[in-house]
C-alpha cells in the first residue's frame, strides 16, 4: 500500500472517529444507551476481527486490522466518557491533597477504565500472539500507552488543559488536571515516542507489503499521538478540529 495513503488513512479515521465519539456523547442522554449498545457490537466485531484476521498479512488486512483496533478503543472512550466505566471515586479532589495522595485519589476516579484497556490490550495481544498480522494489537497498543502517558502529563500539569470537551458529568476529573508551563515527563514522552515513531517509519522498507503497511499505519497513529502531546504543552487552539461535531448540542 502506498505510504501516503497509509498515513492519510490513519489520519481520516483519527479525526472522524474522535468526532464520532464527541458527537455521540453531547447528544441528549436518551440516546446514550443505543449509542453504547452499537459501540459494543462494533467493539464485539473488532475482537472477532483482530482474531480471524491474523494470518492475513497483506496491506488490506492490516487495514482491516488498524479498524479493529480503533473499534475497541472507541468503546473504551465512549464508556468513559458517557460516564459507564470510569472510576470508584465518583467526586473532585479533595481540598489540600498533593504527592502520593493527590495520585492515588486520580487513580481511584479512573481505575475501573484503566483495568478495562488493560484486559482488553491483553485479550488483543493473546488473539493474535505470534501471528503475521498483529496491526489491532499495535493499534490498541499506541493509544493505550500514548493515552496514558497524556493523563500523566495533565496530572503533573500541561499548558493546554482541552477542558472543552469535558461533558458536564465529568467535569469532577478535571480538579485532579494541574496547570503547569512544563514537568518534567513531557519531554521524555516525546522523546521516547518519537524514537518509537522514527524506528516504525524506517523499518518499513525491508518488510513485507502487509507488515509494512501496519508499520506505517502504527508509526502514522504515534505520530498523531505525539501531535497532541505537542497540543498540551503548548496553548494552541486545537478544539477547532471537532467543535463541528458538537455544534448545536452542546
Amino acid at each position: 500500500m502506498n505510504t501516503l495513503l497509509a498515513v492519510l488513512f490513519v489520519v481520516g479515521v483519527w479525526w472522524l472517529s474522535t468526532a464520532v465519539v464527541l458527537r455521540l456523547v453531547w447528544l441528549p442522554r436518551r440516546t446514550h444507551r443505543r449509542s453504547i449498545g452499537i459501540a459494543s457490537v462494533l467493539a464485539v466485531a473488532g475482537l472477532v476481527a483482530s482474531f480471524a484476521l491474523r494470518n492475513d498479512d497483506t496491506s488490506l488486512g492490516a487495514c482491516l486490522g488498524f479498524l479493529s483496533g480503533i473499534a475497541l478503543w472507541g468503546w473504551h472512550e465512549l464508556t468513559f466518557l458517557l460516564g459507564r466505566v470510569t472510576g470508584s471515586r465518583r467526586g473532585p479532589c479533595p481540598p489540600g491533597l498533593e504527592g502520593w495522595p493527590r495520585f492515588r485519589a486520580a487513580t481511584e476516579a479512573v481505575i475501573h477504565h484503566e483495568l478495562a484497556l488493560a484486559a482488553t490490550m491483553a485479550a488483543v495481544v493473546a488473539l493474535s500472539w505470534k501471528a503475521p498480522n498483529q496491526v489491532a494489537a499495535w493499534t490498541f497498543g499506541v493509544l493505550w500507552l500514548m493515552r496514558l502517558s497524556a493523563k500523566l502529563n495533565i496530572f503533573l500539569g500541561v499548558q493546554n488543559l482541552q477542558q472543552e470537551f469535558v461533558p458536564p458529568h465529568l467535569r469532577y476529573l478535571t480538579s485532579y488536571f494541574r496547570v503547569s508551563r512544563l514537568n518534567p515527563l513531557m519531554p521524555f514522552s516525546l522523546g521516547i515516542a518519537s524514537f518509537f515513531a522514527f524506528f516504525l517509519f524506517t523499518a518499513v522498507t525491508p518488510a513485507s507489503d502487509g507488515e509494512a503497511t501496519g508499520l506505517v499505519l502504527s508509526a502514522s497513529l504515534l505520530t498523531l499521538a505525539i501531535f497532541e502531546h505537542l497540543f498540551l504543552a503548548i496553548p494552541v487552539p486545537d478544539a477547532w478540529l471537532w467543535r463541528w461535531a458538537t455544534k448545536g448540542i452542546q
